[in-house]
């Protein structure tokens, strides 16, 4: 499904600069981030937004301008223009990184003309209740694309390519409905928040009608043919009916020829909710694992109090680890966004080394994390904050280092402590060495393990501890970390 060891990062976090540099910074940087360790890289949103070069590109206004018309009022996107992306995706391939598009199958944004058609206003609290009689109402469905004029697609959206949007002009603004358009039905195949969480924002697709999703399937021909893609990454996919994905990820492929990967963002602690999405769409679609992600927040808040064996519990990684991205933060979570659920500072080199040292899952690295940020943003206060985020480049180099010479072979876990928890990989015959991890939340820990390689010198990686460990004949050592901390055991020489 991956590269062996493979680990992907989040090229991007939601403050980085509008200015039109991530493509020519992706370029730059992609020899140093294979050499580092990274096999495959997850690029934002590449098409123009609602808000034309200041978009994160979440606001999908026109899938097929890639930072080449005059739209919204620029050229390029917020990270570049189309010439700027097919240059970076050509310097990180031939670095040896796969591309990941994100991509937006739930809705549109940003209309160029009004229509009027028969709705029904639903409460947004509970889509099985109609608040209100069909009615006539106004709203921005028509999308035109004058600045593309044609080209590429000659389709124009209008109100029947959609089943529901939050804005009728004949209603005050403080009314609050999601309207039903004429004809159309909320879909089963979504979360059952809300009772059916079909509609999310701007204008949602209805992928069930035929026009949509053969043009749906056009744009993924040509934008595979424009980008030498290698995957995707599905935005909202607890909002879209769910067996739209395998059919549409089905199509691309034949028609590439190849194997194309699929995360999706199924963005819910309910791990029954994953699963329920894993079944309607045959494991074709990983998923990020944000159980996991939670599960890793609620840690580095509750410290000591919290229980280190139980920090797999009900995740994706757990139950389908073929299946799972694994995750520290990205860019909702990141500090003043929707879904802000930070990890706070101290956790994160435990948790990076939770989904960067271990066996199971295909991890992520978040741009982040990796490189540092500074920005300001307005929080749900309604006050201006300024936010600093640390890099946490050298402990994952070293991490990613230590992956790529020492995680191999099988695992053995030692989740046997409420506050110490470790596990060691024995190697194999190509891959020989063996690793131990322990980590503690609360006191210094220590803890007994077994590499499999006997009367064998261990540092610490990390720096924590400057004593080697020496294994007895069958392998065995103890092996320590500092209060709140994490230490990776490697035999001496180190890599």
């Amino acid at each position: 499904m991956f590269v062996p060891n493979g680990v992907m990062m989040q090229f991007f976090h939601w403050y980085v600069p509008a200015d039109g540099s991530l493509w020519n910074e992706l370029a730059e940087k992609s020899v140093a981030l294979a050499k580092a360790g990274i096999t495959s890289v997850w690029l934002p949103p590449a098409y123009k937004g609602a808000a034309g070069g200041l978009d994160v590109g979440y606001s999908v206004y026109d899938r097929y301008d890639l930072g080449e018309f005059d739209q919204k009022g620029s050229v390029r996107t917020k990270y570049g223009t189309r010439d700027e992306y097919v240059s970076a995706v050509q310097k990180a391939k031939q670095s040896g990184i796969a591309v990941y598009a994100d991509i937006v199958l739930n809705h549109m944004m940003g209309a160029d003309r009004q229509e009027m058609f028969l709705a029904t206003p639903y409460d947004p609290d509970d889509r099985h209740l109609a608040i209100g009689e069909a009615q006539t109402i106004k709203s921005w469905t028509h999308f035109t694309f004058p600045g593309r004029n044609g080209k590429y697609s000659e389709m124009e959206w209008h109100w029947w390519h959609f089943n529901a949007t939050d804005h009728n002009e004949h209603e005050p603004e403080d009314f609050e409905a999601v309207y039903l358009f004429d004809g159309k039905r909320f879909d089963d195949q979504v979360d059952l928040e809300k009772g059916s969480f079909d509609y999310l924002m701007g204008c949602d697709l209805d992928v069930k009608d035929p026009a949509v999703a053969e043009e749906l399937k056009r744009w993924g021909e040509w934008y595979v043919d424009t980008i030498d893609l290698d995957g995707f990454r599905f935005d909202a996919v607890k909002h879209v009916r769910a067996g739209f994905f395998p059919q549409w990820l089905d199509h691309i492929q034949r028609y590439s020829g190849r194997f194309l990967f699929a995360v999706g963002e199924y963005w819910s602690g309910d791990i029954k909710a994953l699963h329920r999405f894993i079944d309607l769409t045959d494991e074709k679609v990983t998923l990020f694992d944000a159980p996991l992600h939670y599960h890793f927040h609620q840690a580095s808040l509750a410290g000591g109090a919290y229980d280190m064996r139980t920090i797999f519990r009900n995740t994706l990684v757990e139950t389908h680890p073929h299946l799972a991205v694994t995750l520290v933060d990205n860019h909702d979570s990141q500090p003043l966004q929707s879904l802000e659920s930070v990890v706070e500072p101290w956790f994160k080199p435990l948790a990076y080394a939770l989904i960067l040292l271990r066996q199971a899952g295909y991890p992520c690295v978040f741009y982040g994390d990796y490189y540092g940020a500074h920005y300001t943003d307005v929080g749900p206060d309604g006050r201006e904050h300024e936010i600093f985020l640390d890099s946490y480049q050298t402990i994952i180099d070293r991490f990613l280092a230590a992956r790529h010479t020492y995680g191999h072979g099988p695992q053995i876990d030692y989740f046997d402590h409420f506050s110490t928890v470790g596990w060691t990989r024995l190697g194999t015959e190509e891959n020989p060495g063996g690793m131990a991890v322990v980590m503690s939340n609360s006191a210094a820990g220590k803890k007994k393990m077994n590499t499999g390689q006997p009367n064998r010198t261990y540092i610490d990686i990390t720096g924590q501890i400057n004593e080697p460990t020496v294994t007895d004949s069958e392998g065995w050592a103890e092996f320590c970390c500092e209060a709140g901390s994490v230490s990776v055991w490697v035999p001496e020489p180190v890599f």
